[in-house]
């Protein structure tokens, strides 16, 4: 992450619902509003041409980055979405704050991303940045609220001192993906590390960063496996608190597009119960003529 060094002088605006904004405020609201609205028609509309216009150049970036890596096209494959954006018009506007060319806009009601049931009261967080030709969207977050039950009831009664916390408000900077693919991976391959009490960093084949906290996850690798030498760079950093003596695994998988077929163990490191990790390593796997053999 870049930071800017201007970003303590950038002007923090704050919009609250509690009471109208006046001028050049109301009208960025509306407009933010308007910007979803569309935003989200174009992905229920599957218009690609729309939806590149309402979303910002680097989600979009990163959308491509991840749709190539896992070999589907691009922009059509992002329309495959088991559920439907959710409308604003039967949500309420918490906080709507502004930082620099960020936005951060809250949201709470019932969240309806029409797969049927009886939507609950729950949080939805939504990104813009702005860009040369305006506001863009950048993404959003669904913060379901029911194993928080105590926090739903609080903002119900209109005590919202739960959404100024820092994880919901704009940061000022522009994020953007350490690279752009061109085109489809040749091997699609997932990292997967298993970290309990430690921060795991992975850099796979010098492309494709991942970070990991005290966790058991997998993530797509950017731009996928290649045929021969591969790398994989890591950090390693416990976490105050955590079992400097758990086990600790990192490996690398090559996902098949065959149906059916188990994806293979490309490389792994591990540490068992007791041993230390190494702090820092680089370290290659290579893809052989015989591992590819039923990927696709």
């Amino acid at each position: 992450m870049i930071r800017a060094l201007l970003i303590t002088c950038l002007l923090t605006q704050l919009v609250s619902a509690q009471a109208p904004a006046a001028g050049k405020d109301a009208n960025l609201v509306q407009q933010l509003g308007q910007i979803y609205s569309g935003w989200r028609s174009a992905v229920v509309r599957k218009d690609a041409a729309a939806w590149q216009r309402f979303t910002s150049t680097t989600r979009l970036a990163s959308i491509k980055n991840r749709l190539l890596s896992e070999r589907r096209s691009f922009p059509n494959s992002f329309f495959d979405l088991p559920a439907s954006p959710p409308t604003l018009s039967s949500l309420k506007a918490l906080r709507v704050r502004v930082k620099g060319p960020t936005v951060k806009a809250v949201y709470f009601g019932k969240v309806d991303f029409g797969i049927g049931g009886k939507p609950s009261d729950n949080l939805l967080t939504i990104s813009y940045v702005q860009e040369r030709t305006g506001w863009k969207y950048d993404g959003s977050e669904f913060i379901n609220l029911s194993a928080l039950p105590d926090v739903r009831k609080q903002i119900q009664g209109g005590d919202y001192k739960y959404v100024d916390q820092p994880a919901f408000q704009p940061d000022g900077i522009v994020k953007k993906p350490p690279i752009v693919l061109t085109g489809a991976a040749k091997y699609i391959a997932k990292a997967y590390v298993f970290c309990p009490g430690r921060e795991v960093k992975l850099l796979v084949n010098k492309i494709s960063p991942h970070t990991f906290q005290n966790t058991k996850e997998a993530q797509i690798v950017l731009g996928g496996a290649r045929d021969g030498n591969n790398e994989v760079q890591f950090t390693v950093k416990d976490i105050p608190g955590g079992d400097a003596k758990a086990p600790m695994t990192i490996r690398i998988y090559l996902m098949s597009q065959i149906e059916g077929t188990q994806p293979i163990k490309a490389f792994e490191y591990q540490v068992t119960d007791g041993k230390a990790p190494e702090k820092s390593g680089v370290q290659r796997f290579f893809i052989t003529p015989e591992m590819t053999k039923n990927l696709r």
